[in-house]
Protein backbone atom coordinates (compact mmCIF):
# COMPACT_ATOMS: atom_id res chain seq x y z
CA UNK A 1 0.00 0.00 0.00
CA UNK A 2 1.32 3.30 -1.26
CA UNK A 3 1.23 6.79 1.07
CA UNK A 4 2.58 9.57 -0.62
CA UNK A 5 1.71 13.08 0.60
CA UNK A 6 0.56 14.29 4.06
CA UNK A 7 -1.46 11.86 6.29
CA UNK A 8 -5.15 13.05 6.67
CA UNK A 9 -7.02 12.39 10.19
CA UNK A 10 -10.42 14.15 9.91
CA UNK A 11 -12.70 15.07 12.74
CA UNK A 12 -15.99 13.27 13.45
CA UNK A 13 -18.40 16.38 12.90
CA UNK A 14 -21.28 15.95 15.59
CA UNK A 15 -24.83 17.80 15.21
CA UNK A 16 -26.71 19.54 17.48
CA UNK A 17 -28.16 16.57 19.03
CA UNK A 18 -25.06 14.99 19.59
CA UNK A 19 -25.41 12.41 16.36
CA UNK A 20 -22.88 11.96 13.54
CA UNK A 21 -23.17 14.16 10.86
CA UNK A 22 -22.39 12.42 7.66
CA UNK A 23 -23.21 15.43 5.54
CA UNK A 24 -20.56 17.65 7.19
CA UNK A 25 -18.68 14.87 7.25
CA UNK A 26 -18.80 14.51 3.96
CA UNK A 27 -17.75 17.40 3.16
CA UNK A 28 -15.06 18.21 5.21
CA UNK A 29 -12.80 15.35 3.45
CA UNK A 30 -14.28 16.38 0.24
CA UNK A 31 -12.55 20.42 0.93
CA UNK A 32 -9.72 18.28 1.60
CA UNK A 33 -8.81 15.87 -1.23
CA UNK A 34 -7.73 18.74 -3.63
CA UNK A 35 -4.50 18.89 -1.57
CA UNK A 36 -3.46 16.10 -2.04
CA UNK A 37 -3.25 13.98 1.50
CA UNK A 38 -1.45 10.32 1.11
CA UNK A 39 -4.38 8.68 3.21
CA UNK A 40 -7.61 9.39 4.92
CA UNK A 41 -7.66 8.14 8.66
CA UNK A 42 -11.34 7.98 9.62
CA UNK A 43 -12.39 7.33 13.42
CA UNK A 44 -8.57 7.26 14.48
CA UNK A 45 -7.35 9.70 17.48
CA UNK A 46 -8.62 13.11 15.88
CA UNK A 47 -11.74 11.72 14.79
CA UNK A 48 -12.51 10.58 18.46
CA UNK A 49 -12.53 6.57 18.18
CA UNK A 50 -12.84 7.11 22.12
CA UNK A 51 -16.00 8.25 22.04
CA UNK A 52 -17.71 6.28 18.53
CA UNK A 53 -20.19 3.60 19.39
CA UNK A 54 -19.43 0.21 17.15
CA UNK A 55 -22.21 1.35 14.55
CA UNK A 56 -20.90 4.97 14.86
CA UNK A 57 -17.48 3.75 13.62
CA UNK A 58 -19.27 2.51 10.85
CA UNK A 59 -20.77 5.59 9.71
CA UNK A 60 -17.77 7.50 9.95
CA UNK A 61 -15.56 4.84 7.64
CA UNK A 62 -18.34 4.14 5.15
CA UNK A 63 -18.80 8.06 4.68
CA UNK A 64 -14.82 8.37 4.28
CA UNK A 65 -15.32 5.47 1.89
CA UNK A 66 -17.58 6.82 -0.73
CA UNK A 67 -16.10 10.51 -0.30
CA UNK A 68 -12.57 9.36 -1.36
CA UNK A 69 -13.71 6.90 -4.10
CA UNK A 70 -10.73 4.84 -4.15
CA UNK A 71 -8.37 8.36 -5.03
CA UNK A 72 -6.22 7.62 -1.86
CA UNK A 73 -6.12 4.53 0.95
CA UNK A 74 -8.92 4.81 3.64
CA UNK A 75 -7.27 3.39 6.53
CA UNK A 76 -9.84 3.25 9.45
CA UNK A 77 -9.31 2.88 13.41
CA UNK A 78 -9.87 -0.53 15.88
CA UNK A 79 -8.19 -0.69 18.87
CA UNK A 80 -9.61 0.44 22.66
CA UNK A 81 -11.59 -3.14 24.49
CA UNK A 82 -10.30 -6.35 22.79
CA UNK A 83 -14.13 -6.94 21.59
CA UNK A 84 -14.41 -3.61 20.41
CA UNK A 85 -11.11 -3.76 18.42
CA UNK A 86 -12.12 -6.68 16.52
CA UNK A 87 -15.77 -5.64 16.07
CA UNK A 88 -14.85 -2.66 14.72
CA UNK A 89 -11.99 -4.17 12.45
CA UNK A 90 -15.10 -6.41 11.09
CA UNK A 91 -16.90 -2.77 10.98
CA UNK A 92 -14.18 -1.29 8.93
CA UNK A 93 -14.14 -3.87 6.35
CA UNK A 94 -17.19 -4.23 5.71
CA UNK A 95 -17.28 -0.35 4.66
CA UNK A 96 -14.73 -0.52 2.59
CA UNK A 97 -11.96 0.37 4.28
CA UNK A 98 -8.63 -0.54 2.68
CA UNK A 99 -6.51 -0.99 6.01
CA UNK A 100 -6.47 -0.53 9.75
CA UNK A 101 -4.31 1.73 12.25
CA UNK A 102 -4.73 -0.60 15.52
CA UNK A 103 -5.01 1.78 18.50
CA UNK A 104 -4.01 0.86 22.13
CA UNK A 105 -5.97 -1.26 24.17
CA UNK A 106 -8.44 0.39 26.73
CA UNK A 107 -6.81 1.08 30.20
CA UNK A 108 -4.51 -2.06 30.42
CA UNK A 109 -0.75 -2.06 29.94
CA UNK A 110 -0.06 -5.43 29.09
CA UNK A 111 3.80 -6.72 28.62
CA UNK A 112 5.28 -7.18 24.91
CA UNK A 113 3.71 -10.33 24.43
CA UNK A 114 0.94 -9.59 24.91
CA UNK A 115 0.70 -6.47 22.72
CA UNK A 116 2.01 -8.47 19.87
CA UNK A 117 -1.07 -10.74 20.41
CA UNK A 118 -3.43 -7.67 20.25
CA UNK A 119 -1.59 -6.53 17.30
CA UNK A 120 -2.56 -10.11 15.59
CA UNK A 121 -5.75 -10.91 17.04
CA UNK A 122 -6.92 -7.25 15.25
CA UNK A 123 -5.45 -8.62 12.38
CA UNK A 124 -7.00 -11.87 12.26
CA UNK A 125 -10.39 -10.44 12.62
CA UNK A 126 -10.99 -9.15 9.27
CA UNK A 127 -8.83 -9.40 5.67
CA UNK A 128 -7.30 -6.06 5.64
CA UNK A 129 -3.34 -5.00 6.50
CA UNK A 130 -2.91 -3.44 10.06
CA UNK A 131 -0.47 -0.59 11.10
CA UNK A 132 0.83 -0.76 14.45
CA UNK A 133 0.43 2.19 16.37
CA UNK A 134 3.26 2.96 19.06
CA UNK A 135 1.88 4.85 22.33
CA UNK A 136 2.50 5.13 25.97
CA UNK A 137 0.13 2.36 26.85
CA UNK A 138 0.99 0.50 23.98
CA UNK A 139 5.36 0.06 23.66
CA UNK A 140 6.59 -1.83 21.57
CA UNK A 141 10.34 -3.09 21.21
CA UNK A 142 12.90 -3.86 18.10
CA UNK A 143 12.36 -7.36 18.81
CA UNK A 144 8.67 -7.38 19.24
CA UNK A 145 8.02 -5.23 15.95
CA UNK A 146 10.45 -8.03 14.08
CA UNK A 147 7.46 -10.45 14.93
CA UNK A 148 4.92 -8.49 13.72
CA UNK A 149 6.87 -7.96 10.37
CA UNK A 150 7.27 -11.59 9.90
CA UNK A 151 3.52 -10.73 9.23
CA UNK A 152 2.25 -9.89 5.78
CA UNK A 153 -0.74 -8.17 7.24
CA UNK A 154 1.03 -5.96 9.59
CA UNK A 155 2.43 -3.09 7.19
CA UNK A 156 3.07 -0.02 9.03
CA UNK A 157 4.53 1.34 12.35
CA UNK A 158 3.29 4.86 13.73
CA UNK A 159 5.37 6.24 16.61
CA UNK A 160 2.88 8.48 19.02
CA UNK A 161 5.76 7.78 22.21
CA UNK A 162 8.89 10.01 20.99
CA UNK A 163 11.31 7.74 22.10
CA UNK A 164 13.99 8.87 18.97
CA UNK A 165 16.55 5.94 19.99
CA UNK A 166 14.19 3.37 20.27
CA UNK A 167 12.67 4.50 17.16
CA UNK A 168 15.75 4.01 15.15
CA UNK A 169 16.01 1.17 16.41
CA UNK A 170 12.39 -0.49 15.22
CA UNK A 171 13.34 1.07 12.10
CA UNK A 172 16.78 -0.70 11.68
CA UNK A 173 15.29 -3.43 13.00
CA UNK A 174 12.32 -4.18 10.71
CA UNK A 175 14.11 -2.75 7.55
CA UNK A 176 16.79 -5.71 8.30
CA UNK A 177 14.23 -8.35 7.70
CA UNK A 178 14.19 -7.28 4.30
CA UNK A 179 10.25 -5.63 4.09
CA UNK A 180 10.42 -3.12 1.77
CA UNK A 181 6.72 -2.61 1.56
CA UNK A 182 6.60 -1.31 5.66
CA UNK A 183 5.48 2.24 6.04
CA UNK A 184 7.35 3.93 9.48
CA UNK A 185 5.32 7.17 10.65
CA UNK A 186 5.42 10.29 12.88
CA UNK A 187 2.25 10.35 14.92
CA UNK A 188 3.17 12.24 17.60
CA UNK A 189 0.70 15.08 17.98
CA UNK A 190 1.59 18.34 15.68
CA UNK A 191 3.72 15.76 13.94
CA UNK A 192 5.26 18.99 11.78
CA UNK A 193 7.27 20.20 15.03
CA UNK A 194 9.40 16.84 14.90
CA UNK A 195 8.97 15.76 10.95
CA UNK A 196 12.79 17.29 10.40
CA UNK A 197 14.26 14.88 13.38
CA UNK A 198 12.27 11.87 12.13
CA UNK A 199 13.08 11.77 8.40
CA UNK A 200 16.63 11.74 9.96
CA UNK A 201 15.72 8.94 11.32
CA UNK A 202 14.16 7.18 8.34
CA UNK A 203 10.78 8.20 9.33
CA UNK A 204 9.29 10.11 6.28
CA UNK A 205 5.86 10.44 6.69
CA UNK A 206 3.75 11.93 9.28
CA UNK A 207 0.19 12.46 10.52
CA UNK A 208 -1.08 15.83 10.80
CA UNK A 209 -4.44 16.66 12.58
CA UNK A 210 -3.76 20.17 11.06
CA UNK A 211 -4.20 19.35 7.85
CA UNK A 212 -7.91 18.49 8.76
CA UNK A 213 -8.01 22.14 10.05
CA UNK A 214 -5.80 23.94 7.72
CA UNK A 215 -5.15 22.22 4.82
CA UNK A 216 -3.60 25.66 3.11
CA UNK A 217 -0.93 25.92 6.09
CA UNK A 218 -0.61 22.06 6.15
CA UNK A 219 0.23 22.06 2.56
CA UNK A 220 2.38 24.65 2.14
CA UNK A 221 4.64 23.33 5.24
CA UNK A 222 4.40 19.76 3.20
CA UNK A 223 6.14 21.59 0.11
CA UNK A 224 8.58 23.20 2.24
CA UNK A 225 9.51 20.01 3.90
CA UNK A 226 9.64 18.35 0.65
CA UNK A 227 11.60 20.43 -1.45
CA UNK A 228 14.10 21.44 0.88
CA UNK A 229 12.83 25.05 1.53
CA UNK A 230 14.40 24.90 5.12
CA UNK A 231 13.84 28.92 5.47
CA UNK A 232 10.13 28.35 4.30
CA UNK A 233 9.10 25.52 6.54
CA UNK A 234 11.03 27.07 10.02
CA UNK A 235 9.09 30.38 9.42
CA UNK A 236 6.04 27.98 9.20
CA UNK A 237 7.42 26.18 12.60
CA UNK A 238 8.07 29.46 14.37
CA UNK A 239 5.56 31.47 13.53
CA UNK A 240 2.51 28.64 12.94
CA UNK A 241 2.85 25.43 14.41
CA UNK A 242 5.14 26.49 17.93
CA UNK A 243 2.27 28.73 19.51
CA UNK A 244 -0.09 26.44 18.34
CA UNK A 245 1.76 23.57 20.23
CA UNK A 246 1.88 25.97 23.53
CA UNK A 247 -2.19 26.64 23.14
CA UNK A 248 -2.61 23.16 22.66
CA UNK A 249 -0.68 22.17 26.06
CA UNK A 250 -2.08 24.50 28.04
CA UNK A 251 -5.46 21.45 28.61
CA UNK A 252 -5.16 18.11 27.83
CA UNK A 253 -6.93 16.44 24.98
CA UNK A 254 -6.43 19.87 22.71
CA UNK A 255 -4.64 18.02 20.31
CA UNK A 256 -8.76 17.53 19.00
CA UNK A 257 -10.67 20.17 20.37
CA UNK A 258 -8.46 22.91 18.88
CA UNK A 259 -8.94 21.35 15.56
CA UNK A 260 -12.92 21.59 15.52
CA UNK A 261 -12.23 24.91 17.07
CA UNK A 262 -10.59 26.05 14.23
CA UNK A 263 -12.81 24.49 11.85
CA UNK A 264 -15.87 26.14 13.05
CA UNK A 265 -13.71 29.54 12.88
CA UNK A 266 -13.45 28.87 8.74
CA UNK A 267 -17.88 27.83 9.01
CA UNK A 268 -17.63 24.58 9.13
CA UNK A 269 -19.82 23.71 11.96
CA UNK A 270 -18.33 20.59 13.35
CA UNK A 271 -19.67 20.54 16.46
CA UNK A 272 -18.22 19.94 19.90
CA UNK A 273 -15.67 17.35 21.33
CA UNK A 274 -17.49 14.38 22.97
CA UNK A 275 -16.44 14.24 26.85
CA UNK A 276 -14.16 13.33 28.30
CA UNK A 277 -12.35 16.24 25.92
CA UNK A 278 -13.38 19.96 26.08
CA UNK A 279 -13.47 22.70 24.19
CA UNK A 280 -11.48 25.53 24.20
CA UNK A 281 -12.52 28.51 25.86
CA UNK A 282 -13.43 32.26 24.55
CA UNK A 283 -9.75 33.50 25.03
CA UNK A 284 -8.53 30.53 23.58
CA UNK A 285 -10.43 30.40 20.69
CA UNK A 286 -9.88 34.36 20.38
CA UNK A 287 -5.90 32.84 19.98
CA UNK A 288 -6.15 30.11 17.97
CA UNK A 289 -7.90 32.33 15.42
CA UNK A 290 -4.72 35.03 15.84
CA UNK A 291 -2.38 32.08 15.05
CA UNK A 292 -4.24 30.89 12.71
CA UNK A 293 -4.29 34.20 10.95
CA UNK A 294 -0.01 34.22 10.75
CA UNK A 295 -0.43 31.05 9.42
CA UNK A 296 -2.31 31.69 6.47
CA UNK A 297 -0.05 34.63 6.10
CA UNK A 298 3.06 32.67 6.43
CA UNK A 299 1.21 29.90 3.62
CA UNK A 300 0.62 32.69 1.20
CA UNK A 301 -3.01 31.69 1.40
Amino acid sequence: MKFDGVLFFPVTPFTAEGAVDTDLLKEHISSRLPFGPGAVFPACGTGEYHALSLEEVGTVVRAAVEVVAGKVPVVAGAGGPLGHALASARVAEEAGADALLVLPPYLVTGPTDGLVAYIEAVADASSLPVIVYHRGNAKFTAASMVRLAANPKVIGFKDGLGDVGLAQEIVSAVRATGREDFAFFNGLLTAELTQGAYRGLGIPLYSSAAFAMAPEIAKAYYDAYINGDEDRRNALLAGFYAPLVRLRDQTPGFGVSLIKAGLRLAGLPVGPVRPPLTDPTEDQVLELKAILAKGYELAGS
